[in-house]
Formats: C-alpha cells, sequence, structure tokens
C-alpha cells in the first residue's frame, strides 16, 4: 500500500452528501487514514452512519473537531453559518478554511473569523458522489502553495479540479453547481422521447443516460470543440439534422444559457 499523501487532519463541519463523497474519495485515493478524518454533524443518526462506514471519528461538537483539525471544511447550510461562524470563528482563524456553501464570498468568512483567516472558497458538484464531480476553487489571501496542493487533492479524489477567479464563482455555480441537474432534465426527456417512440422505459434511460456520458467523454477526451463533434454525427439530410432542426426551433440552446443566468444572478442574491 503507497504511503498516504495528506499529512493534514481534515475536520468536515457538517455531514451532508458533499461532506460523506469528499470522504470517501480521500479514503478510496489513500490520501490519509480514517483516523485524519473527524466529522461532525447535529444529526445523531447521520454521524452513526458515516463512523460505521468509513470508521472516522465522529461527533456534534463542532468546537472540538476544529481545534483538532488542521484543514476544515465547512459543508453547512448557508442558512445556519452565521451560528456556526459564531461559535467555532476564534478556532477557524488557526486554520485552512474550505468553503462548499454556495453564494458566500471568501471576505464573509474572513470578517466573522479575522482578516488573517486563511479561505479557499470552493464550488463542487453532486456528481463527486460518484466520483466524477466538478470543482472550481478561489484562492483567499495568504493560502499557501501547499495548502492549495492539498485541497486539490482532496477534490481531486472526486473529479476535476479548476482554478478561478472569486469574482467568477456564481457563475461557476450557475453552470456546473446546477448544470447536472439541467442534464437530469435532459435525460429524463430524451428518455421519454424514446418512451413515446414506443422503447421499453428501462431501455430508454439506459440509452440516454449512457448517450450523454458517452458524449461528454468524447468531449473531454478528444479536445475537439462540440460543434465540430455534433457535425460529424449529422450527416446530409439525415435523422440528427432533423433533429438538430427541432431543437433550434424549441430554442433549446438559448434556454440553458438563460438557465444558467438565472441560476448565476440567484447565486448573487444569496451571497449578499
Amino acid at each position: 500500500m503507497p504511503s498516504p499523501t495528506l499529512t493534514h487532519k481534515i475536520a468536515f463541519v457538517g455531514g451532508g452528501q458533499m461532506a460523506e463523497a469528499l470522504i470517501g474519495g480521500v479514503l478510496s485515493a489513500k490520501l490519509c487514514g480514517p483516523d485524519r478524518i473527524w466529522a461532525t454533524d447535529p444529526a445523531t443518526g447521520r454521524v452513526d452512519h458515516l463512523k460505521k462506514k468509513y470508521g472516522i471519528q465522529t461527533g456534534g461538537k463542532n468546537r472540538e473537531a476544529v481545534v483538532w483539525g488542521e484543514i476544515v471544511i465547512l459543508a453547512v447550510k448557508p442558512q445556519v453559518l452565521d451560528g456556526v461562524l459564531k461559535e467555532i470563528g476564534n478556532e477557524l482563524a488557526k486554520a485552512l478554511v474550505v468553503s462548499v456553501i454556495a453564494g458566500v464570498p471568501i471576505r464573509r468568512i474572513m470578517e466573522a473569523c479575522g482578516q488573517q483567516t486563511r479561505v479557499i472558497r470552493t464550488m463542487p458538484n453532486t456528481p463527486a458522489m460518484v466520483h466524477e464531480g466538478m470543482t472550481a476553487l478561489a484562492i483567499g489571501p495568504g493560502v499557501k502553495e501547499n495548502e492549495v496542493a492539498a485541497v486539490r487533492q482532496i477534490f481531486e479524489s472526486v473529479g476535476k479540479v479548476v482554478p478561478v477567479e472569486e469574482r467568477l464563482m456564481d457563475a461557476v455555480t450557475g453552470l456546473s453547481g446546477s448544470g447536472p441537474a439541467y442534464v437530469f432534465l435532459a435525460i429524463e426527456a430524451l428518455t421519454d422521447g424514446g418512451v413515446k417512440m414506443g422503447l421499453p422505459r428501462d431501455t430508454a434511460g439506459l440509452l440516454a443516460a449512457q448517450t450523454v456520458l458517452g458524449a461528454a467523454r468524447m468531449v473531454l477526451e478528444t479536445g475537439q470543440h462540440p460543434a465540430r463533434l455534433k457535425d460529424q454525427v449529422a450527416s446530409p439530410g439525415g435523422t440528427t439534422i432533423a433533429g438538430l432542426h427541432r431543437l433550434e426551433q424549441g430554442g433549446l440552446r438559448a434556454t440553458l444559457i438563460d438557465a444558467i443566468e438565472a441560476a448565476t444572478k440567484r447565486s448573487q442574491e444569496l451571497g449578499r
């Protein structure tokens, strides 16, 4: 077994699905052992589940976990953040804080915990639960290169990572943060289309989901522009160009662009 590559102790404050995805990713990638992970959650059943499944340290007391941890991953709901920061703000100032809270700017955490607090703001998405996530990182002042590298390792254990300027994080939220829901809706619609044309629902669902997965992998692995790949499928006078014409009539592209704009604006509102 290779030696663990993360030497930091990691405390998760809030034990939701994203926290569990990251815990599972870190342990699967053997970045560290379960003895270097501590997770808290007000729900006893939730922490019992995490302890039983992963063998990590758990509990309901945020302060103890934060004092112990060197990297503190804040995975709480936005509506309870202020209360959590009042409870553990002094301790957070001594750790590297990693926020996975949508719409919350770095300055808000620094104002609550102290201007010396080192913060990395992240926006992962739900496919992290199957290790196919997409995470954007925005780096706050004073964060060291080795700390950025450690956080990248954590999120790369559940997918891909890209650095962005913090001013673009709301757009990231609108695109990749909310984007899985748009894709799920597209898969559902493709499935319904197949059912309408006579396919059994299970078969139609498999065809739709695997088609989306395969198309996405082609974009990522070939590096070709999606328009070029689309043109390779659409032969003159064929079935695909007929379907594409109907999608253009329905305004698919404009609607998706509008959806990302709406989600981005909502993220901006939540951060105020």
